[in-house]
């Protein structure tokens, strides 16, 4: 059996992708891959996903040019959730961040708070629609 039917995907032929910068093993994001986007990613060594809201096809950095360079790819116990370790150019978050988890908990207050500088204006590496 290769790889790739090894794996068990939803309903809508995805898979859960957790994405880990390899030099820190921070969580950077998370996004869905299908079997096409899973491909494509093997293939060039840059991340691609499908986008659930905009049922589109896409590739990591492709408007902002913070691209995720394979590293590994994982698989877990299940075979139903992908961990692709990338090193990391620039911001992975749209909105700027270097990781989409910049907001954290304060357990005590009950208050979210952003706990990373941002990076980049998003105004300014995302083209206006």
């Amino acid at each position: 059996m290769n790889f790739y039917d090894q794996l068990k995907y939803d309903a809508n032929g995805l898979i859960p992708a957790i994405i880990q910068e390899e030099k820190t093993g921070r969580v950077v994001m998370f996004a869905w891959m299908n079997r096409a986007s899973l491909e494509q990613t093997i293939a060039t060594g840059k991340t691609h996903f499908w986008s659930r809201s905009r049922q589109k096809f896409w590739m990591k950095g492709e408007e902002s040019g913070n691209t995720q360079s394979v590293k590994s790819i994982a698989l877990d116990c299940d075979a139903d959730v992908l961990l692709i370790q990338v090193d990391q150019t620039g911001a992975a978050c749209h909105e700027g961040y270097h990781s989409c988890f910049f907001r954290t908990l304060d357990a005590k207050s009950g208050q979210v708070q952003v706990t990373e500088a941002k990076l980049q204006d998003p105004g300014v590496i995302y083209r206006k629609k």
